[in-house]
């Protein structure tokens, strides 16, 4: 499946705005680690892009569905259990650094994206000291699960600051890529 073939699947699937630009954000961090760690940028970008596929249409059975989904359509047993694994309430252990990396950029990649928002210059400039505050902040992007973000950085055995700014980076470079095709993270 090309990325254009996964992304006219994800808009079949979700019509929520917000979520397919989730769905681009979490790609563009996936992207940003692959590269940085020389990974299949293409294959770790359309696991991040395809990560919630079924969760406007199945949240009760997130990520369930989109599994058998992504296995129907041919993806492999790495790519279908870090789908799987991308929520703790799965139980799916996640022992790939793909797995690991989609668990530690997915609840993060929408925090940064809700920090740039924010700001009048929104990803520009911005440093995980600032998102770190934002963090401490209960009552902004309150449905974003803290613990969930430290947790990820330590499964990936990297300083949080260091993986936000990984995030960050990934976000300003997956927005520059996004607004040659007319469209946007913000």
């Amino acid at each position: 499946m090309t990325r254009e073939e996964a992304f006219h699947w994800l808009n079949e699937n979700v019509k929520s705005e917000s979520l397919i630009n989730h769905c681009l954000s979490v790609e563009a961090s996936m992207r940003g680690y692959a590269d940085q760690w020389g990974e299949d940028v293409e294959y770790w970008g359309m696991c991040g892009l395809l990560h919630d596929i079924d969760f406007e249409q199945y949240p009760e059975t997130h990520p369930q569905q989109g599994a058998m989904w992504l296995k129907d359509k041919g993806f492999d047993e790495a790519f279908v259990t870090a789908v799987l694994g991308h929520g703790n309430e799965t139980g799916v252990a996640r022992e790939s650094r793909l797995a690991k990396t989609l668990y530690a950029v997915d609840e993060l990649s929408g925090f940064v994206i809700a920090v740039a928002l924010m700001r009048p210059e929104k990803l520009e400039g911005m440093t995980p000291k600032s998102v770190k505050k934002k963090m401490k902040s209960k009552s902004f992007a309150k449905s974003v699960s803290r613990e969930d973000i430290i947790e990820g950085a330590e499964d990936l055995g990297i300083d949080l600051s260091v993986h936000i700014q990984n995030v960050i980076d990934a976000l300003t470079a997956g927005e520059a890529r996004l607004n040659k095709e007319g469209r946007t993270l913000l």
